[in-house]
C-alpha cells in the first residue's frame, strides 16, 4: 500500500462570481522513500494541492475526494487529529521562510516546539535536540544562531532553519514548496543536496513543488507537470524529460534558457499567461495558450498512454522529437 494516495482530489473557493475551480480531479501516490514533483507556473495548482493535503487551506476554499495518509482519509479527520499529524508524521517547508517564521521568537525555540508538542519532551530538552537539527542542516555555528531572531539569519540560513522544523520529528512525508526560490544558485545547489541526502538518510517521502525543471530533474524520481488545477501529464522523471508529450510540457522545456541565450539570441516563452481560475476554458485548460488548440480541445481530453507509467491528457499527445 502506498504511503499516500491522493484520489480525484478538488479543490474550490466561493468567490464573488461563483464557484472557483483550484485543483480539478487530482489523482497521485507516493511510496515510502519516493520523490515526486509537481512542476508548472505559478497560478497552477500547485501549492493549493500541497495546502489541502496538509489541510491549510484558505478560508472559503473546500477539498472533496480523497487523501489517505496510512489509510486513513486525511479529508475525513477532524482539525484536532490534523494538528496532531501536522509537523508529526506529515511536515511541510513553505515557499517563503520569512514570511513562515515566527518574527518574534528566536530560531531553536521555533524548532524545540515541534519536538515539545509531539515527542513530549522538556523545553531543555528540545532546545539541546533543536541546536542538533539546526547543526544537521548545515546552519554554522548552530548554538549560536539558535538563539537568532529569523530577521537576523540570509535567506539560505532560514531556509535551512525551516528545513530543521520540518524534519524534527522525522515525519513520513515531506512537503517542500518551492525550497529553492529566492535562493542565489550556490545556496540552491545545497539546499538540494541536503534534501536528497536527508530524505535518503531518514527513508521519508517527498512531494516537491516547483517551477524549476532543474530542481525537479536533480530530485525527482517522477514528475507530474500540472496546469489549470489539472495534472496534464505524468511518469517517471526520465520518461517525461525524455518523451515530453504534452504540448505544455514542450514549452516549458523550450522557455528554459540554453546557451544559445548567452549569444544574444531571444528567450523562447510560452504565448499569453496562465489564466485565472474563473477564466479556465472548458476541456483541456492549456487551450488557449497551445499551438495545437482546436475546437474539439474544448471538450475534456483522454489520458493517452505514451509508455507503461506514462501518460499525457491531450487529443494530439506524442514524445517530443
Amino acid at each position: 500500500m502506498s504511503l499516500i494516495e491522493v484520489d480525484r482530489l478538488a479543490v474550490a473557493l466561493d468567490g464573488e462570481g461563483g464557484t472557483l475551480r483550484l485543483v480539478r480531479e487530482v489523482s497521485f501516490t507516493i511510496e515510502q522513500g519516493e520523490t515526486l514533483g509537481i512542476v508548472g507556473e505559478s497560478g497552477s495548482g500547485k501549492s493549493m494541492t500541497a495546502l489541502a493535503i496538509m489541510g491549510l487551506l484558505p478560508r472559503g476554499a473546500t477539498a472533496s475526494g480523497r487523501i489517505v495518509l496510512d489509510g486513513e482519509d486525511l479529508l475525513a479527520a477532524g482539525e484536532a487529529r490534523l494538528c496532531a499529524l501536522r509537523g508529526d508524521r506529515i511536515a511541510m517547508i513553505f515557499q517563503e521562510p520569512m514570511t513562515s517564521l515566527n518574527p518574534v521568537h528566536r530560531i531553536g525555540d521555533q524548532v524545540a516546539e515541534t519536538l515539545v508538542l509531539h515527542r513530549a519532551m522538556t523545553r531543555g530538552q528540545a532546545r539541546r535536540e533543536a541546536v542538533g537539527l539546526l547543526d544537521r542542516v548545515g546552519l554554522a555555528q548552530a548554538a549560536s544562531r539558535a538563539l537568532a531572531y529569523p530577521h537576523e539569519l540570509s535567506g539560505g540560513q532560514r531556509q535551512r532553519a525551516m528545513i530543521a522544523i520540518a524534519l524534527a520529528c522525522r515525519p513520513a512525508l515531506l512537503i517542500a514548496d518551492e525550497p529553492t526560490s529566492a535562493l542565489d544558485v550556490t545556496v540552491q545547489a545545497q539546499i538540494v543536496r541536503l534534501l536528497r541526502d536527508l530524505a535518503g538518510e531518514i527513508g521519508m517521502a517527498l512531494l516537491l513543488i516547483s517551477h524549476d525543471l532543474g530542481v525537479i530533474g536533480q530530485l525527482a524520481d517522477r514528475v507530474q507537470v500540472m496546469y489549470g488545477g489539472r495534472i496534464v501529464e505524468a511518469g517517471t522523471t526520465r520518461d517525461v524529460f525524455r518523451r515530453r508529450a504534452h504540448p505544455y510540457t514542450q514549452g516549458l522545456f523550450a522557455a528554459v534558457p540554453t546557451r544559445a541565450a548567452r549569444k544574444g539570441r531571444r528567450l523562447v516563452a510560452i504565448p499569453g499567461v496562465v489564466p485565472s481560475p474563473e477564466q479556465l476554458p472548458p476541456g483541456c485548460p492549456f487551450y488557449g495558450r497551445c499551438p495545437k488548440g482546436v475546437e474539439r480541445c474544448l471538450s475534456d481530453p483522454p489520458a493517452v498512454a505514451i509508455d507503461k507509467g506514462h501518460h499525457a491528457r491531450c487529443f494530439f499527445a506524442e514524445a517530443a522529437p
